[in-house]
Order: structure tokens, then C-alpha cells, then sequence
């Protein structure tokens, strides 16, 4: 499905054109996987009130100052986030620690990991923990 790929977002006066833009986009979404996606929109978007949604690199994305994680809907068979720092690799970034008992995080870079959650009731409070400690880089 082709859909625009835009960043969009709730503004800071309470308007929520960043999930209804998310909404609409799920609407059109076929994936095998679309109830566990709308599921972990609901646990990401419940860590933290700053935490808005948006249509980016055609998925949906999630920021608080900035993006920081994108649902990978290439993965037909399991729940995978790129978690990041933006759109540009930086170069600024030493290490980030982000503690990962579970063993759901896959480092890409310095600053990007891939997040395969599985289960995702079993994974929620891994996930939640994940979400805090990255959003404290943003």
C-alpha cells in the first residue's frame, strides 16, 4: 500500500493530527501482524506523555523533540522497531546505555538498534523499558 510519507504530528496545543494521521494510515495497512502493531502504538504512545505520533519513512513513527522510533513494516512475521536518533546517522554519540534483559535489542549503529518484541504482551514492560531509557537521548 502506498500512502504519503509526511511528519505530521500533535501539536503542543493538544490537537491529535499526528494519530488521527496514524489512524487513517492503519486503516489502509494489510499486515498479517496489524492487531500486535496497533498494540505496541498503544504501549510506545503510554510511556510518556510527551511522546507524539507521525507517518515517517512510510510507517508509523513516534517522537517526543524529534523521531526516535519507527515500526519496521517490512518484518511480515514479527514485531520489529528501529529505534534512533533522527533520520541521519550521528556522529556525536559515543555509546548509549540502554539496559536489555530480554535480549530484544540488535545494535545497528551507535545510535540505532532494532527492536524485535515477539510476544508482545509477554515483551510490554521490556518494551515500556526500552521506550524511557531511549526517549532520555532524544
Amino acid at each position: 500500500m502506498k500512502t504519503k510519507n509526511t511528519t505530521k504530528v500533535r501539536g503542543d496545543g493538544g490537537g491529535d493530527s499526528g494519530t488521527q494521521e496514524v489512524d487513517t494510515f492503519m486503516a489502509g495497512l494489510d499486515h498479517p501482524l496489524k492487531n500486535e502493531i496497533v498494540e505496541v502504538r498503544r504501549i510506545i504512545s503510554g510511556v510518556s506523555p510527551a511522546i507524539q505520533e507521525g507517518v515517517k519513512w512510510n510507517a508509523p513513527s513516534f517522537r517526543t523533540t524529534e523521531f526516535f522510533a519507527t515500526i519496521h513494516l517490512r518484518a511480515r512475521d514479527k514485531i520489529q522497531i528501529v529505534f534512533h536518533l533522527g533520520a541521519k546517522a550521528r556522529d556525536d554519540v559515543q555509546s548509549m546505555a540502554i539496559s536489555d534483559p530480554c535480549s530484544l535489542i540488535k545494535w545497528l549503529a551507535k545510535d540505532r538498534c532494532l527492536v524485535t518484541v515477539g510476544d508482545v504482551v509477554a515483551n510490554k514492560a521490556a518494551l515500556v523499558a526500552i521506550v524511557r531509557q531511549w526517549i532520555a537521548y532524544v
